[in-house]
């Protein structure tokens, strides 16, 4: 079965949890931070594969449309939205709403920073390179993933480039995504990847690939692989129980 970064780090994390979500199927506790993500790199990936020609008004509308559309889905799984996973100290209501203003204020300045930055997207196919799926060995492993964009450099060589509404980030991800786009386009070198926050407004600093211990990450994911074939899912309780969205389930959970 293919893996994925986000497999690898959460079974790093606590394989007790990935053992609840992807074999026990314990259904996750709603979180409006996650359907605030996912709207807002819908409504990106629509205006870069429009050919940026869609006004940031109409970009906006994207993510509010998603947005009511996750929510609402949500709620059908719990309607009660105090329940929810939140980071703030207000209610699920107000979590809510502020994401909706956050992530439509977002939307328009992603759409105001490509007009003004004008960054150069890599075209594979004759298609820009948005969500670009990949599939790539890592010492027998499998990986697939999306890529949220893949830029030129001014040097003409590829940066793989990941959208963030948070702030968590994960060097580890960059470095897979750089390494596997290195394995299928070997004629065309991807040497680093960055953020763009947008919580900030800003890209972040470049990782660089020859930062990273590639042998390291590719016993990481075959570790994992490993780990989950001979069912061996222990827990780590701790400080990211709080931050678990199957903590309810988990017989190991403090509160």
């Amino acid at each position: 079965m293919p893996r994925s970064v986000s497999q690898v780090t959460e079974f790093e994390d606590c394989a007790y949890k990935a053992w609840l979500k992807r074999v026990k199927r314990v259904v996750p506790r709603p979180a409006a931070w996650s359907t605030h993500g996912t709207s807002f790199h819908t409504a990106a990936e629509k205006y870069e594969l429009g050919g940026r020609e869609m006004a940031a008004d109409e970009a906006v509308a994207v993510f509010q449309d998603e947005y009511a559309k996750g929510i609402n889905r949500d709620l059908g799984v719990l309607n009660d939205p105090d329940l929810w996973m939140r980071a703030n100290r207000g209610d699920g209501a107000d979590d809510i709403e502020e994401r909706y203003q956050k992530g439509s204020e977002q939307t328009r300045r992603y759409v105001e920073y490509v007009q003004d930055k004008a960054p150069v997207l890599w075209y594979v196919d004759d298609k820009p390179a948005v969500e670009l799926y990949f599939m790539a060995d890592f010492g027998g492993v499998k990986v697939r993933g999306y890529i949220d964009q893949v830029v030129k450099n001014k040097d003409m060589t590829n940066r793989v480039r990941d959208l963030k509404t948070g702030s968590t980030k994960s060097k580890f991800q960059l470095w897979v995504y750089e390494m596997a786009l290195n394995q299928l386009y070997p004629d065309q070198e991807a040497p680093n990847g960055d953020w763009y926050l947008a919580k900030e407004h800003r890209l972040s600093r470049p990782v660089k690939l020859a930062d990273a211990d590639q042998d390291e990450i590719t016993q990481r994911i075959v570790d994992m692989d490993q780990g989950v074939k001979s069912g061996d899912f222990p827990a780590s309780p701790g400080f990211l129980c709080r931050f678990c969205d199957v903590a309810y389930a988990c017989s190991f959970f403090r509160s």
